[in-house]
């Protein structure tokens, strides 16, 4: 199997393009702008959302289901919100298609014209917060913590597969809370459990933090997110969550009897992670040889293939490796045995360093012989021999050393490249020379923010939460700042 990978020092974009169509994970669809995802990146996508359903659960949330379609009416009711999502919406006029009376084909029929345009749902503010004020009558029913798994569409013009497609895969989460303080403290918690997820199972080190105002959820008063480098020296935003404040309960009318007796609108959040996340697994760890999944999110976690010459080499071999496939997962290890007599082992061995399979067993007569495996891990390409009556030993170790050892190599990357600036001329020459993020000092106007913009095309990324108060001045402006912010290039 021959990969023909670009390489990714050659033209990063392509590599990535290449990588994800090459590993089976998605392709361009017969729709403009929209993906097919396929099995094995939709194991992925899988396993992401078993692992954040769970910790969505453990903290109290609760999943249900809205509708796809908006009433416009519905979206006009906040201001800000229909403002930031305008450009991006897919309209429904009519509901029944007719065949030409020429003959030509199907028509749209003029006569089907909805009484109110319906939109394509872009995210479920709206139609969730006209269900809660049904749901939302008093104290007792607050916190109201709902999460959906759905789809929704944003009409983009430049589109590339998971990183941004007119159609995607994501959660959402929109709660309601009686107190200003429950709703940010909810706000805060899921920033922390996306940072918690993608650092413990995807391996991507993030940096937390809140969005300059211009960068904000339409319709938030503060958003949180988290940030994360790709290989390139580019940033790409992996979650976020908004506290809205009382603005979406103001405009739909959803208030609460209070204990004392009084009635106020409640107080709300919502937050989301997409399957753009897949992208960002991609372009954090992959190489020039393919995939490299962190084990916790791998489909396949080990894959075994035999080396024989003839039907009864192979029948010796599938002898001793059933009971290890058993063993292996009856320890919730996922594994393949690939005894596919079509394809050679070379091939084989190709295959799954291309779909980046953490760990790959080999076999053969002379390890029959000598009672070894060869066991290789997908991260280091290292292989070694191990004895067949310590192998299960082995893979239980690689399965978390291969996970710290991905999330170190991408926590060093990203470490070494977060460069502190002091002059605008440094800015711009770390941000050709070398990437990354950049930690500098910002006036905390939007108009310094758009300049950089405009000269540069980087934007800030975050106020980092854990930022420390330093008396500074601004980079472009020479105006009194009080702590730095990170800019970068992003996705």
């Amino acid at each position: 199997m021959s990969k023909n990978l670009t390489k990714r020092s050659e033209d990063y974009s392509k590599w990535y393009n290449e990588l994800v169509v090459k590993a089976d994970l998605a392709e361009n669809s017969g729709v403009r702008g929209c993906m097919v995802i396929k099995p094995y990146g939709f194991g992925i996508w899988e396993k992401m959302q078993a692992g954040l359903d769970k910790m969505f659960k453990e903290t109290g949330h609760e999943n249900a289901y809205f509708p796809l379609f908006i009433p416009k009416s519905y979206l006009s009711k906040e201001a800000s919100h229909v403002e930031g999502f305008a450009k991006e919406c897919a309209v429904v006029t009519h509901y029944r298609l007719k065949n030409a009376e020429d003959g030509s084909g199907i028509i749209v029929d003029p006569e089907a014209k909805l009484e109110e345009e319906l939109i394509v749902r872009p995210t479920s503010e709206t139609i969730i917060w006209d269900t809660y004020r049904k749901w939302i009558q008093s104290y007792r029913d607050l916190p109201l913590l709902i999460n959906q798994w759905a789809n929704v569409v944003r009409w983009e013009m430049r589109t590339r597969l998971f990183l941004r497609t007119a159609e995607f895969l994501w959660q959402e989460g929109h709660t309601a809370h009686a107190t200003e303080k429950e709703a940010i403290e909810e706000a805060e918690q899921m920033m922390n459990v996306y940072a918690d997820f993608v650092e413990n199972h995807m391996a991507v080190p993030v940096i937390k933090g809140t969005k300059t105002e211009s960068e904000r959820f339409a319709g938030a008063i503060e958003t949180y997110c988290i940030e994360a480098l790709m290989q390139d020296g580019k940033a790409l935003q992996a979650g976020t969550s908004h506290f809205l404040g009382q603005n979406f309960a103001k405009a739909f009318d959803v208030k609460f009897a209070t204990k004392e007796g009084g009635k106020e609108h409640v107080w709300a959040t919502s937050w989301g992670v997409s399957t753009r996340l897949m992208g960002a697994l991609v372009m954090t760890h992959s190489d020039d040889n393919g995939l490299v999944i962190p084990p916790k999110l791998a489909p396949i976690q080990v894959v075994i293939v035999p080396i024989y010459k003839g039907i009864d080499q192979l029948d010796q071999i599938s002898e001793t490796v059933n009971p290890l496939v058993k063993e292996l997962r009856s320890k919730g290890i996922s594994v393949k045995f690939d005894n596919r007599d079509t394809h050679k082992p070379g091939f084989k061995f190709n295959e799954y360093e291309l779909r980046g399979v953490p760990v790959r067993l080999a076999i053969g007569p002379r390890d029959m012989e000598n009672g070894t495996y060869e066991v290789a891990r997908r991260d280091t390409l290292e292989k070694e021999t191990v004895n067949a009556a310590d192998v299960v030993e082995k893979i239980e170790f690689l399965m978390d050393d291969i996970q710290k050892n991905m999330y170190q190599k991408a926590l060093d990357y990203r470490n070494n490249h977060i460069t502190e600036v002091n002059s605008y001329d440094e800015f711009k020459k770390v941000l050709e020379e070398k990437g990354g993020f950049i930690s500098a000092h910002w006036d905390g106007s939007k108009e310094t923010e758009e300049l950089v913009k405009e000269e540069t095309k980087a934007t800030i990324r975050c106020i980092p939460i854990d930022a420390k108060s330093e008396e500074g001045v601004c980079m472009v402006s020479g105006k009194p700042s009080q702590k730095r912010v990170l800019f970068a290039k992003a996705y």
